[in-house]
């Protein structure tokens, strides 16, 4: 998606390697940070806050990344290949944030497909969890977007995505139940119709712990 924001000003921030622009407004961002702090009642100009507006502003652009990538560049190189058995990597670190209440929620992902003659590297895999975590998310949308990336730009015989998630939405506020977890699927393919794959694929990932057996 680079090359989406033409009209969005570039912003720089000093303490950043120079010439690495942003699309995201940091001092936008910052004011905003400091009118949250003042309505809570806090002082922003006291010696512990006066560079958090400039650090939240830099963490948003870090952990909303993905909206300003473009998801093609981690596919621009596959290769042919006529293996035609599952490629699973499992237990790929994750976080993301809620855009309910814009808390994280952290867990891991395990992604499978069965090749179509063509295979990605190991790393483009986690690399494709992170593009798409790297904004504001829900686990089920999430879950679906990558499973469906995968599946058209690898033109795959079969995807599996499993995410197993805690949402600081629920553990810290809210209901409070801390140790809960969110587990989402989403199968294509294969792993969708033919039940020998899904019950293969699942077993990799969890063993005896399989939730979906």
């Amino acid at each position: 998606m680079s090359g989406d924001f033409p009209n969005t000003p570039t912003h720089r921030d000093p303490d950043d390697d120079p010439g690495v622009p942003t699309p995201i407004d940091l001092p936008r961002i910052e004011r905003a940070v400091r009118e949250i702090l003042i309505a809570v009642g806090e002082n922003p100009d006291r010696e512990g806050l006066k560079k958090t507006p400039h650090r939240v502003a830099k963490m948003f652009a870090e952990v909303f990344s993905g909206l300003y990538q473009d998801p093609d560049a981690v596919f621009a190189t596959s290769f042919e290949e006529k293996y035609n058995e599952m490629v699973l990597l499992k237990d790929i670190p994750l976080h993301s944030m809620c855009e309910h209440h814009l808390l994280p929620f952290i867990g891991m992902a395990h992604v499978a497909y069965i090749p179509n003659g063509r295979v990605a590297g190991l790393s483009k895999l986690a690399r494709v969890v992170d593009h798409f975590a790297k904004r504001p998310q829900v686990q089920e949308r999430l879950t679906e977007q990558i499973a469906d990336f995968i599946e058209s730009r690898l033109e795959t015989k079969g995807v599996a995505v499993i995410i197993e998630a805690t949402h600081s939405c629920m553990t810290i506020r809210g209901v409070r139940k801390p140790g809960a977890r969110m587990v989402t699927s989403a199968m294509r393919g294969f792993f969708l119709k033919d039940p020998r794959s899904r019950h293969e694929v699942l077993s990799l990932i969890h063993g005896e712990r399989n939730p979906f057996l």
